[in-house]
């Protein structure tokens, strides 16, 4: 499903990577180590949505992180370029994903793969979301109120996800993605 998705969207990879191009210099694909199945790390592929060396800005809007937790959030990110906008809220942003699910290294519904920063933060707890694969979408990212979901509430229904997991699940997230997508939920 995967590559074929990947194949049927390639005018749609192509019209992002222009998009991504004319608006802002820097590569069209943003590459950052995370952390997958049992602490495995690999490297998840994204549409870049922000400014070139965006990471490294980060250190200079530190403190106004909105998330709980180990988790870096700002609603309105200047790091976020206007197109990169579209493709968050959109969730286009993650269709290089489809790559790292050809690599073995995700599948399109799980828990969300955590950088390792976060990941050392982590309480003992929270460490059980790595027992599974990571996936594109899980059940919070496909709730309308994603971005206001409170850290350790996320973690519990990343854990609801793996404790009752069945294809019949997968299936109403996967429709339910295409909603958020449609809706343009995210930021």
């Amino acid at each position: 499903l995967a590559f074929l998705l990947s194949f049927f969207l390639i005018p749609v990879f192509i019209a992002i990577a222009v998009s991504i191009r004319l608006e802002s210099k820097g590569p069209v694909i943003f590459k950052q180590e995370r952390v997958g199945l049992r602490g495995r790390k690999f490297y998840i592929y994204k549409f870049r949505t922000m400014v070139e060396r965006a990471e490294e800005l980060k250190a200079q809007i530190a403190d106004r992180n909105e998330m709980d937790g180990p988790v870096f959030k700002i609603k309105n990110d200047p790091r976020i370029t206007k197109f990169g906008k579209f493709l968050r809220r959109t969730g286009l942003d993650e269709l290089p994903q489809l790559f790292n699910i050809l690599n073995g290294d995700m599948s399109f519904i799980g828990p969300r793969p955590p950088i390792q920063e976060e990941v050392e933060q982590y309480e003992r707890w929270q460490l059980r979301r790595l027992s599974m694969k990571p996936g594109i979408t899980c059940i919070w990212q496909t709730m309308p109120n994603r971005n206001e979901i409170f850290f350790n509430n996320w973690m519990k229904l990343d854990l609801q996800y793996i404790d009752t997991w069945s294809l019949k699940l997968d299936l109403v997230l996967f429709l339910k993605t295409f909603k958020t997508i449609i809706m343009s939920s995210g930021r």
